[in-house]
């Protein structure tokens, strides 16, 4: 289902003083913890969050990360990351946009792909397990 938003959320955060280098801008390894808030924030919105994948048999490796840094966050400034699920049925797609909240200006676009791994056998899953798309009322 490429293309199609099928959950979304947008999550706000101060930028704190620990992420920042001399010249109060985000070190660029710290963008990866905030889409990590939004995802998990992302995945709560329908009850498949980390705990719920584990206990359904399945654990979904990040197998793709790309991150396109377009302005600096800086200290002391909100973000909004917003975190949009826009695939499941082979793979679990989720974009992210990193705005500023004041000025809405876009910092940073990203998506993550992530694969279901059957946590018995070991083996990477080829469709996403139908636990997941029932969570997401997709039927396929």
């Amino acid at each position: 289902m490429p293309g199609k938003v099928l959950r979304s959320v947008t999550t706000t955060m101060e930028v704190p003083f620990f992420d920042v280098d001399a010249m109060h801008i985000v070190w660029h390894g710290h963008y990866v913890k905030y889409l990590e808030v939004a995802r998990c924030e992302l995945l709560d919105s329908f009850d498949y969050n980390y705990l719920q994948m584990q206990q359904s048999g399945y654990i979904w490796p990040v197998v793709d990360m790309r991150l396109k840094y377009v302005a600096p966050a800086k200290f002391f400034r909100k973000i909004e990351i917003h975190a949009e699920l826009v695939e499941i049925i082979n793979r679990m797609k989720i974009e992210y946009r990193i705005i500023d909240a004041q000025t809405k200006e876009l910092l940073t676009k990203a998506h993550t792909v992530q694969v279901a791994v059957s946590i018995e056998s070991e083996q990477m899953q080829f469709e996403s397990p139908q636990v997941v798309l029932d969570k997401l009322g997709i039927s396929k």
